[in-house]
């Protein structure tokens, strides 16, 4: 497969986004972030519009100095572009019902997630722009990393081009955001979607039950659990490696390890037939996230995730997650040492 194409500052201009109305649907996290972002670069204060419920966000939003409209049909009416950034989960519910009506033909909507234009589940009419901007980090580190004058890993795409203007949006709002000062690389809804899933329910589903029963396999063989919960995660080694991962390599980090650490590791890891775990993966990437199954599953309990207690379903498994002998397990510790953590 051919490397991902990468844009950098040169290949954006700004100029495309003068006198154009940018609408922020959302300052939470990535909203705050990315708005502030924009603005830094150059997009006039008056041309930034942040749609908010009134909350602590919408506060926040005001605090900063940024124009805040609670009614966001007002708001869709004014946008020549927009930024969904509120949750994957109530995106289509409002999109749909409030943005969309009232979004104009040649309108520019910005994803910073496949996840609901891969299913098909927002409404766009054919004229409009459907691009996604998708900074791969959390919203602080998208704003520290743009005051530093440094940028910051981001998926870029045009998943509808209906002014045939599609890509020079997206490539020029990449920019202003400071996504391509590191290089903004070309993607898609679906490879976003497929990545980001994936890792979600087989990655990391699969290591968290590697700890679990390495937990309960050291716990059987006499470690405490104070001892267990330092070496395994508290001490904060496993961040750290995986920072050295990201800095020196995925296998090159192991060398900031000692000699019988690094043999270990390798020879460990080469001796192991992956089979079955790649059969797994695959059911799940093809079985699950590709062909809308999960989808359809987390559609039907929506509605919940907004309830209390057990009739939350996300509730009831934290608690079958706490109830494991891990879980339990760091619950003492941390009571127990609470005031030195």
């Amino acid at each position: 497969m051919p490397s991902a194409k990468i844009y950098y500052d040169a290949d954006a201009n700004l100029d495309v986004l003068k006198d154009k109305t940018i609408v922020f649907l959302g300052f939470g996290n990535q909203g705050a972030a990315q708005a502030q972002n924009l603005r830094d670069t150059g997009i006039p204060n008056d041309k930034i519009i942040i749609a908010n419920r009134p909350d602590h966000y919408a506060e926040d939003a005001k605090s900063k100095g940024f124009n805040v409209e609670h009614d966001f049909a007002k708001a869709a009416k004014a946008a020549d572009v927009i930024f969904l950034l509120i949750p994957d989960q109530v995106q289509p519910r409002v999109f749909n019902n409030e943005i969309a009506p009232n979004l104009k033909d040649n309108a520019a909507v910005v994803v910073a997630s496949g996840y609901n234009v891969f299913y098909k589940l927002l409404n766009f009419k054919p004229s409009q722009d459907v691009v996604m901007v998708a900074p791969r980090m959390i919203g602080s580190s998208v704003r520290s990393l743009y005051t530093k004058g440094k940028g910051f890993p981001c998926f870029v795409s045009v998943e509808q081009d209906g002014t045939g203007k599609a890509l020079e949006i997206a490539l020029a709002l990449s920019r202003a955001i400071g996504a391509t000062k590191a290089g903004a690389i070309a993607s898609s809804a679906r490879e976003e979607t497929a990545m980001d899933l994936f890792a979600e329910q087989a990655l990391w589903p699969n290591i968290i039950m590697l700890f679990r029963e390495a937990f309960s396999v050291l716990k059987e063989a006499g470690c405490s659990d104070e001892a267990l919960c330092y070496e395994m995660w508290m001490s904060k080694e496993p961040a750290e490696i995986f920072e050295r991962a990201a800095e020196d390599g995925f296998i090159q980090q192991l060398k900031h390890h000692s000699t019988v650490s690094q043999y270990g590791q390798l020879s460990g890891a080469l001796a192991l037939d992956g089979t079955a775990t790649r059969e797994h993966f695959k059911n799940i990437l093809y079985n699950q996230v590709l062909n809308g199954k999960f989808c359809q599953e987390f559609s039907k309990i929506e509605d919940d995730l907004e309830k209390e207690g057990d009739a939350n379903p996300l509730n009831v498994l934290y608690q079958k997650s706490e109830a494991s002998e891990l879980g339990q397990a760091e619950k003492r510790v941390r009571a127990r040492l609470a005031g030195l953590l």
